[in-house]
């Protein structure tokens, strides 16, 4: 199967550079760390059935590739929209194996001109899949050439340079693009018209997290006794990729400590070993609501007064800190900075001295 660059895991948009970095190194990030030796991949299932989670979004892309199938045609365009971990990535490898067709995988950030993405429509096959991770994030340049590829299939190349250069079109066998973003907000419009089925992925309850982690386990080879598998859904954040990752360290504390069966209590000790509480928060979740509540008295209080009481920088908390806080209730924003809730003095096991709502 072709592969271009393999970018299965790439880093939310908003957290690049400083942000990024700090989000690489905790256990609640929905972004990838490091090279597990048991990787993404190996968890991921292979058939739409196998697909935990998303029951609205399973039976909407059934409908589209049965449909694709019984025309004998490749599907239309699919976008894949959500926030990080969600298994976009999943879905764009199940899609190519429904179909039994190659898939080659690149992202946006990894085209750098035009001619790069001219390259790899060219030598697409008929009814091949081309992934586009952080299709938001391809050059204005790539993008127009995309359009037209999408739509009219033909890519226009450019033989020549000055005032003698030509253009050739050039016409491409039928393939479907899937594109994952994690910014649809950022695709121009032109882009987002030209596919033919866009699912929007939302994070998971814990319910359904429990039913992943079950499944994780068993590829794993790991036992785990009865709630155990609750125990690390409610600390998963939604997300599936934290989900594993949390899987991952409870398997290690269970293998150090010759246990032949996980049970809740291995699973509170081996996360608390890593700092993350029952409502997954972690040591930057806990300094923030720390700084709000017992520095500023809940607020409100700015993004850069906060930052510097935590000894993080602005973008750092801005992107990878308080999305979690304010989605979960534990803070607000308010025009004039970040307000603590009462969820958030109760967390911290603390009273509210004033009425919250005052604070609004």
């Amino acid at each position: 199967m072709p592969t271009l660059t393999n970018t299965a895991d790439m880093e939310y948009d908003a957290q690049a550079n400083t942000g990024a970095n700090e989000e690489s190194l905790r256990m609640v990030s929905a972004a990838p760390i490091g090279n597990e030796p048991v990787s993404d991949e190996e968890l991921r299932p292979h058939a739409l059935d196998g697909f935990i989670g998303q029951p609205l979004l399973k039976a909407q892309l059934q409908l589209f590739l049965d449909a694709a199938r019984k025309r004998d045609v490749p599907p239309d365009h699919i976008l894949l929209a959500g926030p990080p971990g969600l298994g976009k990535t999943t879905l764009a490898m199940i899609v190519a194996n429904e179909l039994n067709v190659p898939i080659r995988v690149t992202s946006g950030p990894a085209i750098q001109h035009a001619g790069d993405l001219a390259s790899i429509l060219s030598s697409l096959d008929s009814g091949e899949v081309l992934f586009i991770d952080e299709i938001h994030r391809l050059p204005r340049a790539a993008e127009e050439l995309l359009y037209i590829a999408m739509e009219d299939f033909r890519v226009d190349v450019m033989v020549g340079k000055g005032p003698g250069a030509t253009s050739i079109p050039l016409t491409l066998p039928r393939f479907t693009v899937i594109g994952a973003t994690t910014r649809e907000g950022m695709l121009p419009s032109p882009l987002r018209a030209r596919f033919g089925f866009t699912a929007h992925l939302d994070f998971y309850p814990h319910e359904e997290l429990e039913k992943l982690i079950e499944r994780s386990a068993g590829v794993l080879g790991v036992h785990l006794g009865e709630e155990s598998a609750h125990e690390m859904a409610v600390r998963s954040r939604g997300t599936p990729r934290i989900a594993n990752r949390l899987l991952r360290r409870v398997r290690d504390w269970a293998i150090v400590h010759d246990l032949s069966s996980v049970e809740p209590a291995d699973v509170k000790a081996a996360l608390e070993l890593y700092q993350i509480d029952a409502e997954g928060l972690d040591r930057l979740d806990i300094a923030v609501l720390n700084a709000v509540v017992k520095q500023f008295n809940g607020g409100p209080v700015g993004l850069n007064t906060l930052s510097a009481m935590v000894g993080e920088e602005s973008e750092t908390v801005e992107t990878v800190c308080e999305p979690y806080l304010v989605r979960e209730g534990f803070l607000i924003r308010t025009p004039k900075g970040r307000v603590a809730t009462e969820k958030a003095w109760a967390h911290l096991g603390l009273v509210p001295k004033d009425d919250v709502s005052k604070l609004f």
